[in-house]
């Protein structure tokens, strides 16, 4: 869901007795002193969430007096990754550049997650998020999202979707479609987005709700009809592409998100010190083109009590979710 509208619910328990952080900073060190990696839960290789960091992570370079590395930690979906910065020390040289799939749709995906995300984490910033389109092959009948809703009543199961595999933000997309519309699609997962698109150019599957980023230059180029994007406002990226709300069927804004976080027991005059750098570097002009170029939308910011909220509004819903789709892993 688009982040200018997400209700917030009530914030999690308090953490239990965390350890203080044994670090320069707690002993009244300079920070930085050495350089500073952020764990990157996914393969490299120039993906959206690879790319949003590497321009995040310049920026706090450029103020700094250290090097800050990105560390591409992937597998699990994200949980070897965050796993690694959640064990790492609280001293402001670890950080997880993560997003919702592996913080928000993990825990109940999952039936063993090795870390949690509410009480192994000390938020810093919600970052910003790109939201998930309906995009159709050229000669599927459907024109308009009213009349894809009408198609898959009148032929339940008949709309195939691709997606990029179980509780993917493409799969719970198409989820929240069906619940919110009360119409039964039928899912096909892939290993790899380009698979799907090679599908959905060919006519094989009929649907994907891709993100943003991915189906952009298939929107553009006229290989593929776009329905609605699935968020509360238009994206600059694609700004004749009406949202869902606009044609009348609220409540299906979704799409993935992205946050900073620190190890648990993080000093907070530190939290407070990364949270003003981050909030710097997302209000620059230059650094939100290049972002929002990159296929964010500029919808986070604020303060780390607005990320601790939204995370734990996120997690039931992404549960939820999940439960309508039947996927389970591990």
């Amino acid at each position: 869901m688009a982040l200018s509208r997400r209700a917030l619910l009530a914030a999690p328990p308090a953490l239990a007795a965390i350890p203080a952080a044994s670090s320069a900073w707690a002993q009244g060190g300079a920070w930085p002193s050495r350089p500073i990696r952020i764990i990157l839960p996914a393969p490299g290789g120039g993906g959206t969430a690879d790319t949003l960091a590497r321009i995040f992570a310049n920026e706090m370079e450029k103020r700094l007096p250290q090097p800050v590395v990105i560390e591409n930690r992937g597998g699990a979906a994200g949980n070897v990754g965050a796993n690694l910065a959640a064990r790492a020390a609280p001293d402001g040289y670890t950080l997880l550049w993560t997003w919702a799939g592996t913080m928000a749709t993990n825990p109940a995906l999952y039936r063993d997650m090795p870390f949690n995300p509410q009480t192994d984490f000390t938020p810093v910033i919600l970052l910003g998020s790109v939201p998930n389109i309906l995009i159709v092959n050229n000669d599927f009948p459907a024109r308009t999202l009213a009349e894809f809703r009408d198609h898959a009543r009148a032929n339940p199961g008949a709309i195939n979707h691709g997606t990029t595999g179980n509780g993917s933000s493409m799969h719970l997309a198409a989820e929240l479609f069906a619940s919110r519309t009360e119409t039964r699609l039928t899912h096909v997962p892939y290993t790899a987005p380009a698979a799907a698109v090679t599908d959905l150019l060919s006519g094989r599957i009929q649907s994907m709700f891709n993100l943003v980023t991915g189906a952009q230059p298939l929107v553009t180029s006229g290989r593929v009809r776009a329905l609605a994007v699935l968020s509360e406002q238009r994206v600059p990226q694609l700004p004749d592409v009406p949202t869902a709300t606009e044609l009348g069927m609220p409540g299906l804004a979704f799409g993935t998100w992205f946050c900073l976080m620190l190890p648990r027991g993080a000093d907070p005059a530190l939290v407070a010190r990364l949270n003003t750098l981050a909030n710097e570097i997302l209000a620059d002009p230059a650094t939100r083109q290049r972002l929002e170029a990159a296929g964010m939308a500029l919808d986070g910011g604020g303060t780390p009590e607005r990320l601790r909220d939204y995370l734990a509004a996120e997690i039931p819903r992404h549960a939820e979710l999940v439960r309508l789709s039947g996927a389970q892993l591990n």
